[in-house]
């Protein structure tokens, strides 16, 4: 195949500004403010597959954001990739933490990108990172270069927990069918150590909802003789983990699989310096459950985390009131044999356990998926480590990643397809925090990268027919 890197340095300045233009649509799906946006965001990546070279571009309706599906058949004795990645983005609160606008992309220098980096909302997630494969596309059929079918699934509501996806997926099985399926919403360790995402934690998020009186109360008149659903909220959550932060729900480590000693030894050769990871985040010492390190404690092993918390009187001034509500958002990472849906019914059962008879406790289970692994012995994989030595001249570092993405077990039990995820980002890009932003490099080092991965599937799938 001919060289990706000249056509990618002729038309660079393109690509960075055809992605800037997409990162300034705030096609926030969670906010249904930005409903419109959403939906232009949808038009907008319909209209550059097209101009990449796709034959057959479509919005597709669901029953909430649209997918927009794409495809190039070239030749049905061919092998099929079937890309995924997602335009909608999540909400930029809060906004005072931007050194710049979210939605105003701006280009910085950075100690880690001397090249520059793109600031903005969905710079990373997953607007670049997808966008990344839209380029590629475009240089495989400019240049005569594409091995084999390419399929386009890009959905509006990852950031929601793709709600809409298996409705999608079970009434369009032939449509979607592949070979494998190509992602890029996932990170690399550094920019000189490439690494393909071989496990995914899985997910479940509830909102918890303490009602005490039946309206706010003058904290003086009867503070010290009713419960306060704030201090009940706190003292309920505190229970939920140990001393040596073990979370304390009954069952919950019961499917937990114990890695052997082979195994975690493996993955502690991956280059990680604790002092760096601790000076990235700005602590002074990490927290976690006792026994791990900070690599298996993000991995490997599940979680449970506050992700919000509200109630009372938050406003300017004091306000001395004690509140008839509270309420809490709260996620657990899950690992490989967790079911979500299991360990969300014995989050309530705990939950709901630990109150006084003296407030109300709901648990509103919000959404959440499997966990995910990708094995190593694999087409697939070859394939991505394959293309990995070409661009980078080292083969990649296989990595369990501490993040969820509920759609690829999804993806394999609806369409029986292996899932291999490539990705190009790094932990600092603040993905979901303000002054999210993707580098420059890493940006078009993904474009260069992709069109590999599919000439050498393309020759391993025929090799092993």
């Amino acid at each position: 195949m001919k060289s990706p890197k000249n056509y990618i340095e002729q038309h660079k300045q393109r690509f960075i500004d055809e992605l800037i233009s997409l990162l300034k649509i705030p096609s926030v799906s969670a906010d249904p403010h930005y409903k419109k946006e959403v939906l232009l965001t949808a038009e907008e990546v319909k209209n550059r597959l097209q101009e990449a070279g796709c034959d057959t571009v479509e919005v597709c309706e669901t029953p909430g954001y649209p997918i927009v599906y794409g495809e190039k058949i070239i030749d049905k004795n061919l092998p099929t990739v079937l890309v995924y990645g997602h335009y909608d983005v999540q909400p930029p609160d809060p906004i005072d933490l931007w050194n710049s606008p979210p939605f105003e992309p701006v280009i910085q220098k950075t100690e880690l990108h001397p090249e520059g980096a793109i600031f903005a909302r969905g710079a990373c997630d997953d607007k670049g990172q997808m966008y990344m494969h839209v380029k590629a596309m475009e240089f495989m059929t400019k240049n005569e270069a594409l091995p084999c079918n390419v399929k386009f699934m890009i959905e509006g509501e990852e950031e929601v927990g793709s709600e809409s996806l298996e409705w999608f997926l079970s009434r369009n099985q032939e449509k979607l069918s592949n070979d494998v399926i190509l992602i890029s919403d996932t990170g690399m360790i550094s920019k000189d150590a490439p690494s393909i995402t071989t496990g995914l934690r899985g997910l479940s998020y509830v909102e918890v909802e303490v009602t005490g009186p039946n309206r706010d109360l003058h904290s003086g008149l009867y503070g010290g003789a009713v419960a306060n659903p704030i201090n009940i909220l706190t003292q309920m959550i505190a229970q939920l983990t140990n001393e040596n932060n073990h979370i304390t729900i009954p069952g919950f480590y019961d499917q937990v699989e114990d890695l052997s000693q082979d195994e975690r030894a493996k993955m502690a050769e991956a280059p990680f310096n604790l002092e760096n990871y601790q000076k990235a985040i700005g602590i002074k010492n990490v927290h976690g459950e006792a026994t791990y390190t900070t690599n298996e404690r993000n991995s490997i092993r599940p979680t449970l985390d506050v992700n919000g918390i509200w109630g009372g009187y938050t406003g300017e001034g004091a306000k001395t009131v004690i509140p008839s509500k509270a309420y809490a958002k709260i996620s657990m990472r899950l690992v490989p044999n967790q079911d979500w849906k299991e360990i969300t019914q014995l989050f309530k059962n705990h939950f709901e356990s630990l109150a006084p008879d003296s407030v109300k406790v709901e648990v509103k289970p919000h959404h959440g998926g499997q966990a995910y692994v990708t094995p190593i012995d694999g087409i697939e994989y070859q394939a991505a480590d394959k293309a990995f030595q070409e661009t980078f001249g080292k083969s990649a570092i296989p990595q369990r990643s501490g993040g969820s993405i509920p759609i690829v077990s999804m993806f394999e039990k609806n369409l029986g397809s292996k899932t291999i995820l490539m990705g190009f980002g790094l932990d600092t890009d603040a993905i979901h925090s303000p002054n999210e932003h993707f580098g420059i490099w890493n940006y078009l080092k993904g474009i260069e990268t992709i069109p590999y991965f599919y000439q050498h599937f393309t020759d391993l799938f025929q090799n092993n027919k």
